[in-house]
């Protein structure tokens, strides 16, 4: 629990974890700052997902950034020559997103410093998302030193915590801790390949990553699929 009027960043992408970590700050007493991005991904009504999720939230602010990733190619979610695989595959996936998490934390981290945040809070998952190099605790360990190195917090002795609440659950876990903090999932988009209005492919890794944790959880499955 944080003490009195003390403010958390959360980065918000519109899905599932981000839309859990959000609730979890928001239990925790933090006045919530959320951040999202438009990265250059083939679905932007993630987007749409995110406003909603904010919005329900009733975070004290919420900003898009516009960082278009996309133009340095690499990844299946940004790189439409790029195929996004609708079956299983081993090592990293080509949904990978070089540097994704990196850009994203040092934004959030920009913007804690400026409205004086003590907390960060990423939905990293280590358990679902394993192929994800930026998703290892590890990652997230590395960037916590950072903070301490490359900030005027850091050298003036305070800190700016790296929260990672989800990093350790199931896809089933993260849905029971949503609803029991009255997260309404249909406002979310998950789904690697979706369309302008939402509707799920319903084969992406993403796609089966959900569907999996709702009926994993015992719990209706409110997404639009194709």
């Amino acid at each position: 629990m944080n003490s009195n009027n003390a403010k958390a960043v959360v980065l918000v992408s519109g899905g599932i974890d981000s839309a859990t970590c959000l609730a979890i700050a928001r239990s925790q007493s933090y006045a919530c700052y959320a951040l999202s991005f438009n990265y250059g991904q083939r679905s932007t009504s993630e987007l749409d997902g995110a406003k909603k999720v904010a919005r329900a939230a009733q975070v004290e602010s919420h900003k898009i950034i516009s960082v278009n990733i996309g133009e340095l190619g690499g990844s299946a979610l940004t790189d439409d020559s790029i195929e996004v695989p609708e079956k299983e595959t081993s090592g990293i996936p080509v949904t990978y997103v070089p540097a994704r998490n990196t850009i994203f934390l040092s934004y959030a981290l920009a913007w804690a410093e400026v409205i004086e945040a003590s907390a960060i809070y990423i939905g990293v998952n280590a358990l679902d998302y394993s192929g994800y190099p930026d998703c290892r605790p590890e990652f997230i360990a590395a960037f916590q030193n950072l903070v301490s190195l490359a900030t005027k917090t850091g050298l003036e002795g305070g800190n700016i915590s790296i929260e990672t609440p989800l990093i350790n659950f199931s896809k089933a876990e993260i849905i029971k801790s949503g609803i029991k903090l009255g997260v309404d999932y249909s406002d979310t988009v998950s789904c690697y390949q979706a369309s302008e209005h939402g509707v799920a492919c319903g084969k992406c890794d993403s796609c089966r990553f959900r569907k999996k944790g709702f009926a994993d959880a015992g719990v209706n499955d409110p997404t639009h699929y194709v």
